[in-house]
């Protein structure tokens, strides 16, 4: 038997447990609706009747198969494609998913490809493709290991750029880093599509997700804390092959306008930024603080459930000895 006192913390504790803002985020994205962005989408045949597509352009080495994928390279040495939307993104909230595929012949692959929201628009470069030093959101999905110590690639990771930092090339973007995973199966086997599921609330998070173990199963990649892009930002895919090669193609794009619904019981409105603070871009910032703190938080509860339950027992134990005489 657990004294009163004590049962009460425990409850207390799992109450506070249960309105974690992760769990919060959860419950109110269940009651959001998504209003498909055509602007920002792409399928098959990808091209109008005059060979042109609408609402995305292309170049370098990219070519285009309308019954089955964008290729933004092929499986050859030092070869470079992009494409990019016509149209700057202008939803606030936002959601993207993405069917690619990685593959290539021979044991040795590279260098991989990248997903942009930027400033800068059809722009070449080193950086998977696209041009260094850019402004916005730089998702990177890096299947070879260039200097990296302790991380398994191929590796999934975001970087924010500001227009004045470089993409650190010779660490795999270590310096860089927003937040990332290794995925390993990402790359080649055709058992199952790969994609990538990005979630953009306004100056209050980005969540990434992989679908690569098996189909319909999503595993979270990262979920970064608020942030700000550019006003304008297109959205983009680029890819590069040096020595080492792959084909590096895009399958599909969903792109959907998110909207909150209308009396939810969600404490927030629909300009989810009201509450949060957007963070501008700072290399080797404090990105890990809250959820150490969290971490931290849970630790010293948890400690003082078992000490109260400890004294709970004691007390019990002497009452009914007690009660014996």
């Amino acid at each position: 038997m657990i004294q009163p006192w004590p049962a009460l913390l425990l409850c207390l504790l799992l109450g506070y447990v249960g309105v974690h803002p992760a769990v919060q985020a959860d419950v109110e994205r269940a009651a959001v609706r998504q209003i498909p962005l055509r602007s920002h989408s792409l399928s098959s045949p990808f091209l109008d009747s005059d060979m042109q597509s609408r609402y995305f352009e292309f170049g370098e080495d990219t070519i285009v198969r309308a019954d089955q994928y964008i290729r933004l390279t092929s499986d050859r040495q030092a070869q470079s494609g992009w494409l990019f939307s016509r149209m700057p993104m202008t939803a606030t909230n936002w959601m993207m998913e993405i069917e690619f595929k990685i593959h290539g012949l021979g044991h040795l692959h590279g260098d991989g490809m990248a997903i942009w929201l930027t400033e800068e628009r059809a722009k070449p470069g080193k950086v998977f493709g696209h041009t260094d030093n850019f402004n916005g959101l730089g998702i990177f999905i890096d299947t070879y290991k260039n200097s990296r110590p302790g991380v398994v690639f191929p590796y999934v990771m975001a970087m924010l750029g500001n227009s004045s930092v470089s993409y650190d090339q010779d660490h795999d973007g270590k310096d860089n880093e927003m937040a990332g995973c290794s995925a390993r199966g990402i790359r080649g086997t055709d058992t199952v599509p790969k994609k990538i599921r990005m979630t953009y609330y306004q100056d209050t998070s980005l969540k990434v997700e992989l679908q690569y173990k098996a189909e319909n199963e999503w595993t979270e990649c990262f979920e970064t804390e608020a942030f700000k892009l550019p006003q304008t930002a297109y959205l983009g895919f680029s890819a590069h092959t040096g020595e080492l090669t792959d084909n590096h193609d895009i399958i599909s794009v969903n792109s959907y306008n998110l909207h909150m619904r209308q009396n939810t019981g969600s404490s927030r409105s629909s300009d989810r930024g009201s509450k949060a603070q957007a963070k501008p871009y700072n290399p080797g910032g404090d990105k890990e603080r809250g959820s150490w703190r969290w971490f931290l938080l849970k630790i010293v509860l948890f400690a003082i459930v078992v000490v109260g339950g400890y004294v709970g027992y004691t007390m019990y134990r002497a009452s009914n000895r007690g009660s014996r005489f």
